[in-house]
């Protein structure tokens, strides 16, 4: 932390949120924790922070969350996997409320670092629809066309944050978070992404010995997936760094949505049949982090290969997917 008081993470309730709460605790560090949802909803509560519920699309709330903090972590958004941000496109971009509100919280409370949580939905769909994608550098971002609704939003915000760097003196950082994925996040309902979707999926037909997997898309489309521990690693180290301009944070070990299922099949010792849903939203056709300009301005990159973040994960949503199975009856 840069200094002594408190530190608010925004959106503590979500998956992120909950694993850097844990990992501000374990620092010892004193967390205000918050989250609209109520606390039985929060993927983590850990009872060593002040947790609170508050509406942070209110500068009011605002207000209340971020006094007496020396550090913002804002990763409070409504937003989930491609099925919902692609048919959610208000509801994405009225987060832009919390950012602004936190930020004019931070400029009069006296914050002394923020960070904002960005997204790789900023990069325009040109330099997105080859399959073999070399890695989006953060210059790509402009001349701007990212995914409508979320993206735009996540961009715009990005230039807030900077501003209220140049023209307030505020201390901002900002990551573009890479499809990030672990245990203790949604996993089903329509905001999972596509780490958590294929796990369970596969659980699914392990457990209901159905043989049968359904894919969106036709199963060619490629991402980088980066697995929890290196996110919090990589939030930690920017928030204590000197670097101003947005960074990737991602992975850069590129697959297509086929190579991950048939990782995931590994894990649980099966073969499936595979049925390709070409109605079903896919996103853009290749999207991979280039890791040059964070290994140069912070001498680290994410590192946790996708098998072994993925057969934890795995593990996990196995798990839930058996504690909410109907029971068997011989």
């Amino acid at each position: 932390m840069s200094g002594d008081g408190q530190v608010l993470v925004a959106g503590a309730g979500g998956f992120i949120g909950g694993h850097l709460v844990s990992r501000l605790l374990t620092e010892g560090q004193v967390v205000r924790a918050v989250d609209v949802k109520p606390q039985d909803e929060w993927f983590q509560v850990h009872d060593e922070a002040e947790n609170l519920i508050l509406d942070l699309r209110s500068a009011d709330a605002c207000d209340r969350a971020v006094a007496g903090t020396a550090d913002v972590y804002n990763l409070a958004a409504d937003m989930g996997g491609m099925g919902f941000i692609e048919s959610n496109k208000a509801l994405c971009m009225l987060s832009v409320l919390i950012n602004t509100h936190l930020l004019m919280s931070a400029r009069n409370l006296g914050v002394e670092r923020y960070f904002y949580a960005s997204s790789a939905c900023v990069y325009p769909d040109y330099r997105q629809r080859e399959t073999d994608n070399p890695g989006l550098k953060e210059g790509d971002a402009y001349p701007a066309m990212p995914e409508d609704g979320y993206g735009w939003e996540k961009l715009f915000s990005e230039r807030l944050c900077r501003h209220f760097r140049e023209d307030f003196g505020l201390t901002t950082r900002v990551f573009r978070y890479h499809n990030v994925y672990g245990e203790n996040g949604t996993w089903t309902g329509g905001r999972e992404k596509a780490p958590a979707a294929i796990c369970r999926k596969v659980a699914e037909a392990v457990i209901g010995e159905t043989g049968r997997i359904s894919i969106w898309g036709d199963g060619r489309q490629s991402r980088s997936f980066m697995y929890i521990d290196d996110c919090v690693e990589g939030t930690r180290r920017l928030m204590d760094s000197d670097v101003a301009e947005p960074l990737n944070l991602g992975s850069d070990e590129l697959v297509t949505i086929d190579e991950l299922v048939t990782i995931v099949e590994g894990i649980a010792g099966v073969k499936l049949d595979r049925d390709y849903d070409l109605s079903a939203p896919q996103g853009v056709r290749g999207r991979n982090s280039d890791n040059e300009l964070i290994t140069e301005r912070l001498g680290w990159a994410p590192a946790i290969s996708l098998r072994d973040g993925l057969e934890r994960t795995y593990r996990w949503v196995y798990e839930q997917v058996a504690a909410n199975a109907p029971s068997r009856v011989g």
